[in-house]
């Protein structure tokens, strides 16, 4: 009877990991379009490979694959992803609630509830570059070891590399 308290548990705590994790991937995948039109537009881009703390992150596509995870892991979003920083890295808070119940339990009065959990997932650059290069003129970054060239005067966005090499994404707790 306890194990399944502890069951519903475990079963939230992996819904709201997924879900996290799955509202930052789909932020940091955002960021890579939004880096792409910043280059394309000869703006300032280095922000967007460095994510200073109060960037903004997109959060409706973040919430919706957040609830996507969490109805795959039978549960549901409690208030969308919460767009939050983490040790100055921006990062998205999923609350959940499963869609079933505890059960029959040793603990009176608890076989009606519902298991909650929370996680948050954080965004990393990986993206190594002198800060006091000119952002208008071809540049090559280190991101983890792997060279990415960007040339804002001759930019195709199609070019840049898949969101994962040049951002993390990870559990924070």
């Amino acid at each position: 009877m306890f194990a399944q308290a502890a069951s519903a548990r475990n079963g939230a705590q992996s819904a709201a990991d997924a879900a996290a994790l799955a509202a930052a991937q789909e932020a940091r995948d955002e960021l890579l379009l939004d880096l792409g039109d910043a280059i394309g537009a000869g703006d300032d881009w280095f922000d967007w490979l460095d994510l200073p703390p109060g960037v903004d992150l997109p959060a409706d596509g973040a919430t919706a694959a957040a609830q996507e995870l969490a109805a795959q892991n039978d549960a549901t979003v409690q208030g969308g992803a919460q767009s939050t920083v983490v040790d100055g890295y921006p990062a998205f808070r999923v609350d959940i609630r499963t869609n079933y119940t505890v059960g029959d339990s040793i603990i009176p009065g608890t076989e009606d509830m519902q298991a909650k959990a929370h996680a948050t997932a954080v965004i990393q650059p990986r993206c190594a570059f002198d800060t006091d290069a000119d952002p208008g003129s071809p540049l090559v970054l280190n991101c983890d070891g792997e060279p990415v060239n960007i040339d804002p005067t001759d930019f195709d966005p199609d070019d840049l590399p898949d969101a994962s090499v040049m951002f993390s994404v990870h559990l924070a707790e």
